[in-house]
Order: structure tokens, then C-alpha cells, then sequence
């Protein structure tokens, strides 16, 4: 098996994971936070969403989607185009809304076209070019693509939580 099947498997279990959390979720339980400083549900999958999109368009230095393809303007957010979500206070957090999770799933979705688009293109050899020097070491492109496939994991399982804490309330 080649390393990109299994990047390509584990971004393929991100979609699903997506879907099956935000699945059925009202608006309000989209919003929803366990604690008053606490992450909703729609913040993670937006900031998952987010973090991919731009770490893979840099890294394969192609269009972000949000911006390509509108979804900066169709989530009408107050925040700045360019914001991923990094370092957001919690009164940022809370101006993360949206109308329904169709809106999020669609996002992660057009990402998730892309990430794959790039990595099924991706030759063995590309996994240790350098996309990052600000580091030391250096960041190649497969230890960006296993650190964003990471930070996905952990904010998909964390939205998961909350969705769990929402239904047991």
C-alpha cells in the first residue's frame, strides 16, 4: 500500500465522521456549548474544515475552497477571510453560526474533493519535499499532511463529545 491510500483512507474516515456528527442536529444543537468558553459543535467542524483547507492548498499551492468557491461569503461570518479559527477567544467562537449542518457538511465536502484530487496525484517522492521553513526541522509535506490529518482526528472526536453530552442531556 502506498502511503498516500492511507492518507487518502484516513481523510475518507474525517468525511464520514463529519457527516454522522452533524447528521440531524438542529441549528441550536449545532450552537450548543457544554460550558460557557467551550467549542460548539459547528466551530469544530468550521475550524477542522478550515485548517485543511488551507494547509492543503498551500502545501499543493492551489485555491483555498472557501474562497474559490464562495463559502467565505455563503457562511456570511464575521471574521476575516483568512481566519482558521487558531487562537479564537471564546466570544469568536460563538460568532461561528450557521443555518443548518448542511452548510458545514457541504464545506467539508468541497475540502474533502480537493484533499483527495491533490493526494491521488501525489508521487511517493513529493512526501519529502519541504512546504514549511519556518520550522526546525523544516516541514516536509508528509509530516503537514499527518499533522492535519491529526488535528482533524482529535477536533472530529471532540465535536463527537459534544454531540454525545448534547444527547444525554
Amino acid at each position: 500500500m502506498h502511503a498516500k491510500d492511507i492518507l487518502i483512507d484516513g481523510f475518507s474516515r474525517i468525511k464520514e465522521e463529519v457527516h454522522a456528527t452533524v447528521e440531524g442536529l438542529s441549528p441550536d444543537g449545532l450552537h450548543a456549548r457544554p460550558g460557557p468558553d467551550a467549542n460548539s459543535i459547528a466551530w469544530l467542524i468550521w475550524h477542522l474544515t478550515r485548517v485543511q483547507d488551507d494547509h492543503i492548498a498551500d502545501a499543493f499551492g492551489l485555491d483555498q475552497v472557501w474562497l474559490s468557491q464562495d463559502f467565505q461569503q455563503t457562511f456570511g461570518l464575521d471574521l476575516p477571510p483568512s481566519d482558521i479559527g487558531y487562537g479564537h477567544t471564546s466570544a469568536q467562537v460563538g460568532k461561528v453560526r450557521v443555518g443548518s449542518g448542511d452548510l458545514l457538511t457541504g464545506y467539508y465536502d468541497a475540502v474533502h474533493a480537493q484533499t483527495l484530487g491533490a493526494l491521488r496525484e501525489l508521487p511517493a517522492k513529493d512526501l519529502e519535499r519541504i512546504v514549511d521553513e519556518r520550522w526546525d526541522p523544516p516541514v516536509t509535506l508528509g509530516v503537514r499532511l499527518v499533522s492535519v490529518l491529526s488535528d482533524d482526528l482529535q477536533h472530529i472526536g471532540q465535536a463527537a463529545y459534544v454531540r454525545g453530552l448534547l444527547q444525554s442531556a
